[in-house]
Parts: C-alpha cells; structure tokens; sequence
C-alpha cells in the first residue's frame, strides 16, 4: 500500500495532538500503577485465582496503542478470534500505517530521501529500523531552522516513546513486587517478559541517531 505524502497541515495536527491529548493520557496511566502497586502480595492471592487466564495480553485497547505507535505482530490477533467485532477492528489497525509511518511520510513530503520499501509495504509486519529513515533524520536534527516542523514532530514522538517505556517500567516493578517471578495469568514469564519489553523503542532512528550528532 503507498503511503499517502503527509502535509504541512497534518503535521501540525499531529504535534498539537502530541503536545496536549495524548501526553494526558499516557499520564494518568503511568499514575494507575502507583494506586496498583499498594497491593500487597497477602491481598492480591486473595484473589489472583478468580482471574482464570485472563492477561493484559487480553486488552485490544492496548493493542490498539501498540499498533498506532508501530508495535506489529499478527499473532497477536488470535486471541480475539472468538469475538467477530473486536478482532476485525483489532485487524483493521494493524493494517494501518503508524503514526511513525506517517512521520516518515512527512519526512519524503518535505523532499528527504527515504528508501521506496518505507513508503509502500506491508503496514501490519513490526517496524524495522531503516538507515535512510536515520539519515533523514539526521538532516531534521542537524537544521531545526529549516525543518523546524519535523523537528518538533520528532521531539514529541520521543516523548512518547518515553512515556511509553516508564508505562512499562511502573508495570514491571509493580508486577515483581506483587507476585514476583511467578508466571503471568496469561501463562507468560512474568517479569522476565517484562523486562524484555521494557525497553522497546516505537521509534527506534530516533534514539540512535543521538549517538552521531
């Protein structure tokens, strides 16, 4: 599918959105985990066998999150199989470009080299970091007079993904305090699974290319 070049008038909704929307949003879900991590161990197996197999792996909210920021893996989608409505609108966005997707748009909008893969591909296969996409990038950072626009964009996304990654980190700690390295309800590793997508990055060139500025 081709990615549809991103105007001038998008980007700035975009960034307004990045700017007051969602940063309150992702706050007060980082907050969530200060109420839930007052849950004692004794208190939480009072209880914890009611939850059968249900799992946060469960929440098509999240996925959708997941999916917006560039987060894809089909399998996923299996476990809403039983549940017609939810499972096409899970489908539907993972068959979507990403915001990232439409960043890197706006990025050959403006005339900045992209490889042609980038701009038309499978929108539901994970994000691969790309070199051309860095050395965008890089262009943005390297004249924020010139593309001061994409430049914010970028910056915002980072916040973001920032935001994201303490999201993950609460839930982790959270988790191990609670019930430690026990096994999730879901049936996966627990904190062990945690810990390994704590640090995921959504938007990984622009992490990377900090390094070579």
């Amino acid at each position: 599918m081709q990615l549809a070049l991103v105007s001038s008038k998008t980007i700035w909704s975009l960034r307004s959105r990045f700017s007051h929307e969602y940063p309150e949003s992702q706050q007060q879900l980082i907050q969530s985990w200060d109420v839930l991590s007052t849950l004692t161990p004794a208190e939480y197996m009072q209880f914890r066998h009611k939850l059968g197999s249900s799992s946060g792996f469960q929440s098509y909210q999240n996925r959708l999150i997941e999916f917006m920021l560039s987060l894809k893996k089909p399998s996923v989608l299996a476990v809403y199989e039983h549940q017609p409505e939810l499972h096409k609108q899970t489908n539907d966005a993972m068959n979507e470009p990403s915001i990232y997707d439409a960043a890197i748009g706006a990025l050959a909008a403006r005339g900045l080299t992209v490889d042609p893969e980038y701009l038309q591909r499978d929108w539901s296969q994970p994000y691969a970091e790309n070199e051309s996409v860095k050395e965008a990038w890089l262009t943005v950072y390297r004249d924020v007079e010139e593309y001061w626009d994409l430049y914010e964009l970028a910056e915002k996304l980072v916040d973001i993904d920032s935001r994201q990654q303490q999201w993950r980190f609460n839930h982790m700690g959270t988790v191990e305090r609670v019930i430690g390295f026990k096994h999730g309800t879901g049936g996966s590793s627990g904190v062990d699974y945690l810990k390994h997508v704590e640090s995921q990055r959504y938007f990984p060139e622009l992490w990377s290319l900090r390094t070579v500025l």
